[in-house]
């Protein structure tokens, strides 16, 4: 059984958050576990408050983890405060976490700032340096790497900066802004498109944190940097294409469509 552990916070709706990278986890066959950073109240019209722990349980929480349960690979999602990013940094250091795949949540999808200038510092200079991947959306990227995107060749740029002051591995997702699916991985200094079906589903409520969970997934089942972004690009698609509709608001993906799918 491969495992996977994701660090992020808690979504009371279970659209995003720990609950949908579970989800996502377990239908891609492996075992998750959970280190949380917030508890939220929250449903598909908002965010209505939020709750964080304090550093020494997060801390306490990977420690049983890592020294019980080895995961194979780790997501981290959104995490505000730079103390408790210090943590996540030292914790996988200390216990050699590998696969480690970073969703930097900075950018609200209505464009307004998530995490202090102090958090992002410390993002940057310690934690995405552990990452074999990081996944930001334009937006994000924007903040990362201090320049406008509007194009594909702009992507490319951003990605290419991220990549060589960061040392990490960047995929910049196209789906903000361009209206696009398309999203460019960046290697090395190399570049790798991945062409996606646009949808035209408006409950996208959690579709960064399953993706880089699903990424995370196929990683820790021993599969390819590029193979593993391909994979959780269908699974999107999928998830995305079984037009799940709950709530009031921007709902949910239908993470188990192929579970729906093979009952039927």
């Amino acid at each position: 059984m491969y495992t996977a552990l994701t660090i992020a916070g808690s979504d009371s709706s279970g659209g995003a958050g720990i609950q949908a990278d579970i989800k996502t986890m377990t239908a891609h066959g492996v075992y998750a576990m959970s280190a949380i950073t917030a508890l939220t109240a929250q449903n598909t019209t908002g965010v209505y408050d939020i709750m964080e722990v304090i550093p020494k349980f997060l801390e306490k929480q990977l420690d049983c983890i890592f020294t019980d349960i080895l995961p194979n690979a780790v997501k981290v999602g959104m995490t505000a405060s730079p103390e408790l990013i210090e943590v996540i940094a030292d914790r996988l250091t200390k216990h050699q976490a590998v696969h480690v795949v970073v969703d930097p949540v900075m950018v609200s999808t209505s464009g307004a700032r998530l995490i202090s200038e102090a958090a992002i510092s410390t993002l940057t200079n310690k934690l995405l340096p552990l990452a074999e991947l990081i996944t930001p959306n334009i937006p994000e990227s924007e903040v990362l790497s201090g320049r406008s995107i509007s194009t594909a060749k702009e992507m490319e740029e951003a990605a290419k900066w991220m990549q060589a002051r960061f040392g990490c591995n960047v995929l910049v997702k196209g789906g903000h802004r361009t209206n696009t699916a398309n999203d460019v991985l960046c290697i090395d200094g190399k570049l790798h498109w991945f062409f996606g079906q646009h949808i035209d589903n408006p409950n996208t409520h959690g579709t960064g944190c399953t993706l880089s969970s699903a990424i995370a997934s196929s990683l820790a089942m021993g599969l390819s940097l590029e193979q593993s972004v391909q994979n959780a690009k269908d699974y999107i698609s999928g998830a995305l294409a079984a037009m799940l509709n709950l709530g009031t608001g921007c709902g949910p993906l239908d993470h188990m469509y192929n579970l729906h799918r093979k009952s039927s």
